[in-house]
């Protein structure tokens, strides 16, 4: 009867934390695509904003006209800058995710190691044994012939 891997609630702690790590991380890519695509929506706003204030120059506009297409577009700026800080602080926060799954599946890795070595070990013990009984059985069998000729 083979032995039991001793340390295998551990290694179902570390699967559990390591889909878990895995979990979060797809997570947090996620979360940085998501950022970055508002990004990016801004800066494409504030150009088309910005083209339209060209066109609107061109055509001639008053000063109170060009006023609001200016606080506008400082107001997109703005907005545009703090979503920057957005994207660096999810970009941060996948990082350390990616840390996290990593350690995660290094610790993993190390106990799913000793867990084959023990499997390994105890086939080779089973093995070794079943080996044992079939030479008995053998020599028994092949005793008991000779000694019956005699």
């Amino acid at each position: 009867m083979p032995q039991p891997f001793t340390l295998q609630p551990l290694l179902e702690l570390m699967q559990t934390r390591a889909d878990e790590a895995t979990r979060k991380l797809g997570q947090l890519i996620a979360a940085e695509q998501s950022q970055r695509s508002r990004l990016q929506m801004l800066e494409q706003y504030r150009e088309e904003y910005a083209q339209r204030l060209c066109e609107a120059t061109l055509q001639g506009v008053t000063r109170l006209v060009l006023r609001n297409y200016q606080d506008f577009l400082a107001r997109i700026d703005d907005a545009i800058e703090q979503q920057r800080i957005a994207v660096q602080n999810s970009e941060l926060n996948k990082k350390a995710g990616q840390d996290q799954w990593q350690t995660q599946n290094k610790q993993l890795k190390a106990i799913d190691t000793l867990s084959q070595r023990h499997d390994a070990r105890e086939r080779h013990r089973e093995n070794k044994q079943e080996q044992k009984l079939q030479d008995e059985f053998s020599t028994r069998k092949y005793g008991l012939k000779d000694g019956a000729d005699s």
